[in-house]
């Protein structure tokens, strides 16, 4: 297109040129995005993995719109596209892994338990009785020595619901802890009936 002013010819801005290439990549979504993501979910083991590979696709697509063809071979060039991409993504996970199996067994030689008994054995066995989300607030305040501040920074929520949730994770803890004492108590008061003369 282009523009007259005066008489003097001049190229229209590289708006236009924009314009038709956001055009023409919205117009190949539209019609390739179901077939590819059917392709991509068929060859991933969870949704999210498979949107970070439809994701990928369509961004290539996107910086190299020039080599797309334009015609019904476009959905053909995007299966190649996210067949390489799928590839790259199964060398990743097989990388990773390996890398958390390799982890997995020198943490095993290097680490075992601690095993408890008495009153750490009972502290030990209320704390694993409270909800995931409770240990994990306990374990960042006592084990990392976090302040709330710092746990709700951590947890991505506010100082306030970090003091709420403590408290009670607390609460609870000591609940739970409080009914394994009364019950060790009440098991060593307790006389066997062969002890009886």
């Amino acid at each position: 297109m282009w523009a007259v002013s005066k008489g003097a010819a001049l190229p229209s801005p590289p708006i236009a040129a924009h314009d038709e290439r956001q055009r023409r990549f919205e117009a190949a979504y539209a019609a390739h995005h179901g077939p590819i993501l059917g392709y991509v979910l068929r060859r991933t083991d969870n949704p999210d993995d498979a949107a970070d590979v439809i994701a990928e696709t369509f961004l290539t697509a996107w910086r190299r719109l020039e080599d797309m063809p334009r015609d019904y071979e476009a959905r053909l060039w995007l299966y190649g596209v996210a067949r390489r991409v799928l590839a790259n993504h199964h060398r990743g996970e097989r990388r990773r892994s390996a890398l958390a199996d390799r982890l997995s067994a020198d943490l095993a030689v290097a680490y075992r338990p601690p095993e408890y008994t008495g009153e750490l054995a009972q502290i030990a066995a209320a704390f694993r009785r409270l909800p995931a989300a409770e240990r994990e607030l306990l374990a960042l305040s006592g084990w990392e020595g976090l302040d709330p501040g710092q746990i709700a920074l951590v947890l991505g929520c506010s100082r306030n619901a970090v003091r709420v949730r403590l408290h009670r994770a607390r609460k609870r803890f000591a609940g739970e802890l409080a009914r394994d004492q009364a019950r060790s108590a009440q098991s060593s008061a307790q006389v066997p009936n062969g002890d009886l003369a």
